[in-house]
C-alpha cells in the first residue's frame, strides 16, 4: 500500500504525461496553425481531434473489465498506451513543420494526432479509474489537486517550452525531447504495485466481440439510468452539460487572438502558455485548501463566476484589436494567467463532484461518462466556434459568449439548491 505522498507522485506523473501531447494540441498547435496563415475556421476543424476524449465511454467498459490481474489491471492499460504515445511523438517528429500547408501532410498529421488522442483518452480511462480507486474521501481533493498540477505542467511542457522551443531547437529535437519526457513518466507506474479490486475477478470469460458490443451499450444505458434516476443526478448532468459550453466556444479563438495582437511565438510559449500554466498550478492549491474549509457547493459556484469575469477580459482585448489599439503586453500576460487560475480552479472542484458521483464498482465508466459528456459538449462546439469567429468577429463572438455564460450559471445554481438540501 503506498503512503499518501507516493500516491500523490503516481498520479501526478500519469496525468503530467497526458498533457504533454493535450498541451501540444490545445495550447501550441491553433498558434502554430495561425502563425502559418491557417483560417480560424479550419483551426476549428481541428477540434474533432479531441472526438476520442467525447466518445471515450464507448470502450470506458472494456477498460474496467478486461485487463491483467497479475500485471495490475489499471497498470496493463495504462503502461502500453504511454509507449505507444512516445512512438506515435517520434514519428511525428520526422513531419517538417514547414509541410503544414500540402494537404497530404496535413491529413497525415491529422491522423497521427487523432490517434495519439485515441491513446490518450484510453489512458485517462485507466488513470482516472485507478485514481477513483485508491484515494479515500479525504484524499480525494487533493488528488484531484495534483491531477490537475500534473496536467497543467503537461500543458507547461508540451504547449509553452515547444513554442519557445520551436524558435530555437528542430521540429525533430522539439517532438523527439517530449517523448523522451513521456518515456520517464512511466516509472513511477512501473514501480507501482496496483492493489485487486473485487470488479476485476470477473474477467474469466473469452472475448466475444458480438456480446463485447451489446454488453457496451447495455452498460451504457445503466449508466444513463443511474445518472436519470434522481433528481440531483439529473441536475448534474445537466451542470455537466452546460458547465463547458463557453470553454468549448472560446477554444480556437483565444489563443489565434494573441496571434494577432502581434506576440510571438517565444512570447505565447513563455508568458503566456508557461505563465499561465503556472498561474493555474496556483489556482489548483488555492481551490484544494478552499474545499478543505468551504463546500463543494459554494467552491462551483464562486469559481465558475471567476472563470466568466476572465472571460470578459479577452472581450476587452478583442475591442482593443478592432480598434487597432497597441495593448500592453503585460496585461495581455496578466489576462491570460487569470483565465488559466480561474479555470484550473474550477476544475479541481468539478472533478472532485466528478469523483464524488462515481460509484467504485464502476470506477473506470462513471469518471469517465462525466467526463465524456463535458469533453462532448466542448468538442461539438470548439469544431463550430472557429465558423462563428470568422463570421462574427474576435469581440462580437467573445462578447456573445460572455451573455452565454451567463445563462449557464442558471444550472449551477438550481443544482446547488437541491444539493443543500440533501446536506
Amino acid at each position: 500500500m503506498l503512503k499518501a505522498p507516493q500516491l500523490y507522485v503516481l498520479l501526478f506523473s500519469l496525468y503530467w504525461a497526458q498533457g504533454l501531447p493535450v498541451g501540444f494540441m490545445t495550447h501550441a498547435l491553433p498558434v502554430i496553425l495561425r502563425a502559418q496563415g491557417v483560417s480560424l475556421t479550419h483551426i476549428g476543424g481541428f477540434g474533432l481531434l479531441m472526438a476520442p476524449w467525447a466518445i471515450k465511454v464507448l470502450w470506458a467498459p472494456w477498460v474496467d473489465r478486461y485487463g491483467s490481474s497479475a500485471f495490475g489491471h489499471y497498470r496493463s492499460w495504462i503502461i502500453p498506451s504511454q509507449l505507444l504515445t512516445v512512438v506515435i511523438l517520434i514519428i511525428l517528429s520526422f513531419l517538417p513543420i514547414q509541410a503544414l500547408n500540402q494537404p497530404m501532410y496535413l491529413l497525415g498529421f491529422f491522423i497521427a494526432l487523432l490517434l495519439m488522442n485515441g491513446i490518450g483518452a484510453t489512458q485517462d480511462i485507466a488513470t482516472d479509474a485507478l485514481a477513483v480507486n485508491i484515494l479515500k474521501g479525504e484524499q480525494q481533493h487533493w488528488g484531484n489537486m495534483f491531477q490537475v498540477v500534473g496536467s497543467r505542467l503537461g500543458f507547461i511542457v508540451g504547449g509553452g517550452a515547444i513554442l519557445w522551443a520551436l524558435d530555437s531547437l528542430t521540429w525533430q529535437m522539439t517532438f523527439l525531447v517530449l517523448a523522451a519526457i513521456v518515456f520517464l513518466n512511466i516509472i513511477p507506474a512501473l514501480c507501482y504495485r496496483e492493489p485487486q479490486h473485487h470488479l476485476h475477478m470477473q474477467q474469466s470469460k473469452p472475448f466475444d466481440q458480438t456480446l463485447l458490443s451489446s454488453q457496451t451499450l447495455q452498460h451504457i444505458q445503466a449508466y444513463l439510468r443511474y445518472f436519470l434516476h434522481t433528481k440531483i443526478m439529473l441536475l448534474w448532468l445537466v451542470v455537466l452539460c452546460s458547465i463547458k459550453i463557453t470553454d468549448g466556444l472560446a477554444g480556437p479563438i483565444t489563443k489565434p487572438l494573441l496571434v494577432d495582437l502581434g506576440l510571438s511565438y517565444a512570447q505565447i510559449g513563455v508568458y503566456i502558455t508557461m505563465l499561465g500554466a503556472a498561474a493555474a498550478l496556483c489556482g489548483a492549491g488555492l481551490a484544494s485548501v478552499y474545499l478543505q474549509y468551504f463546500s463543494r457547493v459554494r467552491a462551483l459556484i464562486l469559481f465558475s463566476i471567476l472563470k466568466l469575469t476572465s472571460l470578459a477580459g479577452y472581450v476587452w482585448l478583442a475591442d482593443q484589436l478592432e480598434q487597432q489599439m497597441k495593448v500592453n503586453y503585460v496585461l495581455i500576460y496578466l489576462i491570460n494567467a487569470l483565465e488559466d487560475m480561474f479555470s484550473a480552479m474550477l476544475l479541481v472542484v468539478i472533478l472532485t463532484l466528478v469523483m464524488q458521483y462515481s460509484r467504485k464498482s464502476h470506477a473506470g465508466t462513471d469518471f469517465t461518462f462525466q467526463v465524456s459528456v463535458m469533453a462532448a459538449v466542448s468538442g461539438v462546439l470548439y469544431s463550430l466556434s472557429g465558423i462563428l469567429g470568422d463570421w462574427l468577429g474576435y469581440f462580437d463572438y467573445l462578447l456573445m459568449i460572455c451573455g452565454i455564460g451567463l445563462l449557464c450559471l442558471i444550472p449551477i445554481f438550481i443544482w446547488a439548491q437541491q444539493e443543500q438540501k440533501q446536506i
